[in-house]
C-alpha cells in the first residue's frame, strides 16, 4: 500500500512537471511557435544591393531563432520595382514584401480594396513592434491606418564628400556658406587641385537624378518638395528661392565645374569620378565616404577624403532636407496571408528582430565571427569583412525600427571620417526641413507621380544646359499643371488644410 502512494505521488509529480514544463514552453514561445505543426512557413520578397544571392546561414540561423521557415525570393534592386508589378498582376505575390514610397503610393487603392492586412490593431500584443516610433508611423498610414512596418532611416544624412588633400594644397578652408562652397568647386577645376600641370580636374560631380541639386534648393531656402504659400500647398520649383538655385547650378554647367553629362551619369560613375581624382566634390550620403575611400586610396595612396554638412544659404541659415524617417516598408497581401493566426506568426517574426538579439544577429552577424563591440558600437571584423558581406550585408532589408527602437549596435569606425559622418547625421537633425506632404494623400499624384516628375525633372536639367530659358521654364510648369499637377495642388492643399484644422 505504501509502495502504491510513493508511485501515485512520483506519477503525479512527473505529470506536474511536465504540465508546467509545457505551460513555461508555451508562454516564452513567439506566436509563430504556438502551431504544433511545425515551423510556420513565411515567403518574402527583397530587394538585392549586391551582386549575388547571400550565403543561406545567416538565413538558417533566423529559422532556427523563430521557429520558421523562411522561403526569400531576391530580387535585383534594379529590376525590383518591375518584379514586383508583375508578381501583383500575375497574383503571384508572398506572405510579405518590400515597398518604397512610389510603390507605396501606386498600392494606396489596392489598400483601400481591403486587399492587404491592416496590422495597426495587432501591434500591441508584440512588445517589440510596439516600440516603433508613432511619428514615423503616421508618415507612412494610408486614411490613418497602418498596413506597413517600416525600415528606420536618419532624417537627413546628406552633405558633403571632398578631397581634402585638394583643399589643402589650394589653401582652403571647409566652405561653410554657398559662396565658400562655390569657390571650392571652381577652384578644383581651374586650379589645378592635383598638381600634374594638366587640366583634367572638376569640382563636383552629379548624376541622372535631381539629388544633388535639391540639396542646393534647400540651400538656398526652397522646401522640401513641397510648401506652403498664401494657404495653398506648392512643389518646390514654384518657388524664388528654387529659381535663385537654378541659376547657382546653371553657372555650374556653363563654367565647366560640374560634368556637362550629368543627366545621363549613373550614380556608378559619378562617385568613380571622385574616386580616381576627375572631381573633388560630391554631395550625398556621406557615410558613403568609407567605401568611396577604400576603391580611392587603391588608386592613388596620397587621397584624403572628408565630410562635411553645414552650408548656409544667402539669408544666413543653413537647412537640410528631411526624408520621414524610413527607407522602406514591409506589406502583408491577404491573397497570401489568409488567416489573422497566420498573420500574427509573421508579425511574431519580426517582433524577434526588433529584439537586441535579432536585431543585432541580422545587422551584424555573430559576436566574434563577424563582428567585435568596441566601447558599446560594434565593428565588422577586418578578417571576416568577405564573410560578413555575403552572409549577412544582403539581409539588412529586413530591418524592422532603428537602433533607438530596436536596440542593435551602430557601428564603430576606425576611419575617422566615417565616424564624423554618422555625427553630422545628429548635427542635421537641429536643422531639417521636413515635406509637409509626407502624411497627405492625392490620388493625382499617386497615378501620376512618375510622369510629372519627369516633366520637372527633364525641364530643369534643360535650364541648367541652356536648352530653355526662364520662359521654357515656365512653359514646362504649365504642362506639369496641365497633365495633373494642378489637381494635385487642390488635393494636397484639401487634405492639408484639413488635418491642420482638427
Amino acid at each position: 500500500m505504501e509502495k502504491n502512494k510513493i508511485r501515485l505521488a512520483f506519477l503525479l509529480f512527473v505529470s506536474l512537471a511536465l504540465f508546467l514544463f509545457a505551460c513555461s514552453k508555451n508562454e516564452s514561445a513567439s506566436n509563430n511557435e504556438d502551431n504544433d505543426d511545425g515551423p510556420q512557413e513565411i515567403s518574402m520578397m527583397f530587394n538585392l544591393h549586391v551582386p549575388e544571392v547571400p550565403d543561406s546561414r545567416l538565413e538558417e540561423l533566423l529559422e532556427e531563432a523563430t521557429n520558421t521557415e523562411l522561403d526569400i525570393r531576391w530580387v535585383p534592386d534594379n529590376n525590383y520595382a518591375e518584379t514586383l508589378n508583375s508578381q501583383i498582376a500575375t497574383g503571384n505575390l508572398p506572405d510579405v514584401f518590400l515597398l518604397k514610397d512610389v510603390t507605396l503610393d501606386q498600392q494606396k487603392e489596392a489598400v483601400r480594396d481591403g486587399q492587404y492586412w491592416e496590422i495597426g490593431p495587432y501591434l500591441e500584443e508584440f512588445p517589440n513592434l510596439n516600440k516603433l516610433n508613432e511619428d514615423i508611423l503616421k508618415n507612412t498610414m494610408i486614411d490613418g491606418k497602418l498596413y506597413t512596418l517600416y525600415a528606420g532611416r536618419p532624417l537627413s544624412r546628406q552633405g558633403l564628400i571632398y578631397r581634402k588633400d585638394w583643399a589643402e594644397n589650394l589653401g582652403l578652408d571647409t566652405p561653410t556658406n554657398l559662396d565658400e562652397l562655390y569657390d571650392m568647386m571652381k577652384a578644383f577645376t581651374e586650379d589645378d587641385p592635383d598638381g600634374n600641370g594638366q587640366d583634367d580636374t572638376i569640382g563636383l560631380t552629379d548624376r541622372e537624378i535631381l539629388g544633388t541639386f535639391e540639396n542646393f534648393a534647400t540651400w538656398h531656402g526652397a522646401p522640401n518638395r513641397w510648401g506652403e504659400k498664401d494657404g495653398q500647398l506648392l512643389p518646390q520649383f514654384m518657388f524664388p528661392e528654387y529659381r535663385e538655385a537654378m541659376d547657382y547650378f546653371k553657372s555650374l554647367f556653363d563654367n565647366g565645374y560640374i560634368n556637362k553629362d550629368a543627366p545621363v551619369t549613373s550614380k556608378t560613375d559619378q562617385q568613380e569620378m571622385l574616386k580616381n581624382g576627375t572631381a573633388g566634390v560630391y554631395i550625398g550620403t556621406m557615410g558613403d565616404v568609407e567605401p568611396m575611400y577604400r576603391d580611392a586610396v587603391a588608386i592613388n595612396p596620397d587621397v584624403e577624403l572628408d565630410v562635411h554638412n553645414y552650408i548656409e544659404g544667402p539669408d544666413g541659415e543653413f537647412r537640410t532636407r528631411a526624408i520621414p524617417g524610413y527607407g522602406s516598408m514591409l506589406i502583408f497581401p491577404k491573397q497570401s496571408v489568409e488567416t489573422e493566426e497566420e498573420l500574427k506568426g509573421i508579425l511574431g517574426f519580426f517582433d524577434y528582430l526588433m529584439t537586441p538579439e535579432g536585431s543585432n544577429l541580422l545587422y551584424w552577424g555573430i559576436e566574434g565571427e563577424h563582428y567585435e563591440v568596441i566601447d558599446g558600437f560594434a565593428k565588422v571584423l577586418d578578417e571576416s569583412e568577405d564573410k560578413y558581406n555575403q552572409e549577412i550585408r544582403p539581409y539588412t532589408p529586413f530591418e524592422i525600427g532603428e537602433p533607438e527602437t530596436n536596440g542593435r549596435y551602430t557601428g564603430y569606425y576606425d576611419y575617422e571620417p566615417r565616424a564624423k559622418a554618422d555625427e553630422l547625421y545628429e548635427d542635421n537633425n537641429n536643422y531639417l526641413v521636413h515635406d509637409p506632404t509626407a502624411a497627405l494623400e492625392s490620388p493625382t499624384w499617386a497615378d501620376k507621380s512618375e510622369t510629372l516628375n519627369q516633366i520637372m525633372e527633364d525641364a530643369t536639367y534643360q535650364y541648367f544646359l541652356g536648352q530653355i530659358d526662364e520662359a521654357g521654364f515656365d512653359e514646362a510648369i504649365e504642362k506639369w499643371k496641365n497633365a495633373g499637377g494642378a489637381q494635385v495642388i487642390e488635393e494636397y492643399t484639401e487634405d492639408y488644410n484639413k488635418q491642420n484644422s482638427e
